[in-house]
């Protein structure tokens, strides 16, 4: 994501109203509101669009099925996404779509500049063309006669059409890409871009499509007999909406685009396509455009076919809207794919919001009003907290979260942002553990039970302004109730221990986030119970494992928290490792190895599923995994930002 103050303009893609939206829409949809939602944390003039994409055949058939016209398919199918967007929390700054006036309006001028000036020419195609994307396709493009991208069956067309000069530029994008490391992001998805771009010569892109066999869309301003190839015309919401041809100094200010999210299945249009119309338009080329992962059920893709599809209303209905839209942007390491099922979602949920977050909160809340007259205590002084048992560490915690998370935002780890600040939270359970307040009023230390309940509110409330990005409505909730009256936080005034006012009214709402219980729905699909069998301890004769057996162990990365040695035990040591969604204790017999200290911090691979046992009178409640060559033993560590809890395959 790119880092210039001036603005920050995001745009998701515009989509398709042949049918009502589902978790991809969803997800893309609210990833782009937390980038903008940070970006007005930081108070940087932010604009953010999102629309629908009203043209093209599957509009005109999913409208013939119904037996309406195309634009009455797009008049009853938008109202579903404005009121989904609604319902997520969304805050775009605009909503287009293509059949409005002041976008078919930027379309035909922009196609009459090309071919004026010679980028677009008539001539006849001849090959495949795939429905599902309205795509021409190559032979060598197909996938056993099939669209590589839906596997679905081509038709065989002949006829005269449009034709965008894409060709010239491909080495010209080939070099753009190469020189340009943040422009199409993961890297990995810039590679696969390149491979594309240098495996054969590119074509010409056919921009049109004739009305005898298509009529809904934009006509041609050159001739009368053609309508605009639904990409070529979709592709252009992204400048149309910010006054490309209409309002100038609109249009400088928010051009060029700071991030186009997209799924990694659209991808080729946005990364060569828009590129190269771009270029022959002479306009600057978006700053980054990055293409994040899909939503599995398990190992498959969701598809509408397959009855799969998570509908995002039914589960805001069950567990509200910030619950979802949290797990959304925790769960998914962003460019990865990742998998839904509503029983993670729970996990998750009573972990970190019902657990963490909401447990602090009331717990905060809840001695406040009982032990300070329902008003923030005074502000201690900085250097009476040097003494205070645990204050640094918690204070540490949420500086480093304050500071550090946004790094994280702008280079797109949203998950590993969202992990460093509820890193944070947890810190203000543990201080209040090691404080007890409670205790402190028993005995009449009113001055401690003080500075314990301003460390934590304050703690509390910086939490809340970096987690409002993601829940704005409980966390503006929850700093209300901390007697915070701003709607919108702003950075600045989080930075810093201190900045939350002595004397503030407190009041105890009900549970942000109580607990659920997982029950199976439409959602999860119940598994057969099996016959449990006996594991038996050896192997086959061959010494060869089933892949049943394989798949039985299961793996975690954790984080090691503490670690010390174990008396009268040479060669074991005691850990404490964060799972992510859980801490366990685990015996290792690695002490002639390691030290525990060099041991903090450090991310390990964990088998999970080892039932617990006891070494030395000591529970240990998994494995961790070693290498060993003759005397020589090391841990296996996982590198990069993975967080607690990622599943090892």
């Amino acid at each position: 994501m790119s880092e210039d103050t001036s603005h920050f303009y995001v745009t998701t893609p515009i989509y398709y109203v042949n049918d009502k939206p589902h978790i991809g829409h969803a997800y893309t949809t609210i990833l782009a509101d937390v980038l903008a939602n940070y970006n007005r944390l930081l108070n940087i003039p932010t604009h953010f669009l999102t629309g629908t994409d009203e043209h093209g055949q599957k509009v005109q058939e999913a409208a013939s099925v119904k037996g309406i016209t195309p634009k009455e398919q797009c008049d009853q199918t938008v109202v579903r996404f404005e009121e989904l967007w609604k319902r997520l929390e969304i805050k775009n700054d605009d909503f287009i779509r293509t059949t409005e006036k002041r976008h078919t309006d930027v379309v035909q001028k922009t196609l009459q500049d090309l071919f004026d000036r010679g980028e677009i020419y008539k001539g006849e195609y001849q090959g495949w063309y795939c429905v599902s994307s309205e795509r021409f396709l190559t032979e060598k493009d197909l996938t056993d006669e099939n669209s590589p991208d839906y596997g679905r069956p081509v038709e065989s067309i002949i006829e005269s059409n449009y034709f965008f000069k894409m060709s010239k530029y491909q080495d010209w994008l080939i070099d753009y890409i190469e020189t340009n490391p943040d422009f199409i992001q993961p890297a990995f998805r810039a590679n696969e871009t390149l491979g594309f771009l240098k495996k054969k010569p590119l074509q010409d892109l056919c921009i049109s499509r004739p009305k005898s066999r298509l009529e809904w869309g934009i006509e041609l301003p050159f001739d009368s007999d053609f309508v605009t190839y639904v990409w070529f015309d979709a592709l252009i919401n992204y400048i149309s909406a910010v006054g490309y041809r209409s309002d100038e100094s609109m249009f400088n200010d928010l051009w060029p685009c700071s991030c186009h999210l997209i799924g990694k299945d659209i991808l080729t249009t946005h990364t060569v396509y828009w590129p190269t119309m771009l270029k022959a338009m002479g306009l600057e080329m978006p700053q980054s455009i990055f293409a994040h992962g899909w939503w599995l059920t398990g190992r498959t893709k969701m598809s509408k076919s397959l009855g799969n599809v998570v509908d995002p209303m039914e589960m805001i209905d069950r567990y509200g809207v910030d619950a979802f839209r949290y797990f959304l942007v925790a769960e998914m390491k962003l460019g990865q794919d990742a998998s839904f099922t509503e029983e993670a979602f729970v996990k998750r949920y009573n972990s970190d919001l019902a657990n963490d977050l909401g447990n602090v909160a009331n717990r905060v809340l809840n001695m406040i009003c009982r032990y300070c007259n329902n008003r923030i205590p005074p502000l201690p002084v900085l250097t009476t907290l040097d003494a205070e048992a645990g204050a640094n560490e918690v204070l540490k915690a949420v500086e480093d979260a304050v500071t550090n998370s946004g790094d994280y935002i702008r280079d797109m780890k949203l998950d590993s942002a969202v992990a460093l600040i509820m890193a944070a939270v947890r810190s203000i359970n543990v201080y209040l553990q090691e404080r007890a307040p409670w205790a402190a009023a028993k005995e009449g230390r009113w001055a401690d039970v003080e500075t314990s309940l301003y460390v934590a509110a304050d703690a509390l409330q910086r939490c809340a302004a970096l987690l409002h990005p993601i829940m704005p409505e409980k966390m503006l909730k929850l700093r209300s109730a901390l007697g915070v009256q701003e709607l919108v936080p702003v950075l600045d005034k989080i930075r810093s221990f201190g900045e939350l006012k002595s004397g503030l009214e407190v009041n105890q709402p009900d549970a942000l986030f109580p607990r659920v219980e997982f029950k199976a729905t439409e959602l999860e699909v119940p598994k057969k119970k099996k016959k449990e069998k006996t594991m038996e301890p050896t192997t086959s004769e061959d010494g060869l494992i089933t892949f049943d057996q394989v798949m039985a162990v299961q793996m975690k990365t954790a984080r090691i928290v503490e670690a010390e040695k174990i008396e009268d035990a040479d060669r074991l040591l005691k850990l404490q490792v964060d799972l992510g969604d859980e801490k366990r204790q685990i015996v290792a017999g690695i002490a002639l190895h390691y030290a525990p200290e060099s041991l903090l911090n450090k991310t390990v691979v964990v088998v999970v599923n080892l039932k617990p046992a006891k070494l030395r009178g000591v529970i240990s409640e998994g494995m961790l995994l070693a290498a060993s060559a003759g005397d020589e033993l090391q841990l296996v560590s996982i590198g990069g930002d993975l967080p607690p809890g990622s599943v090892v395959k």
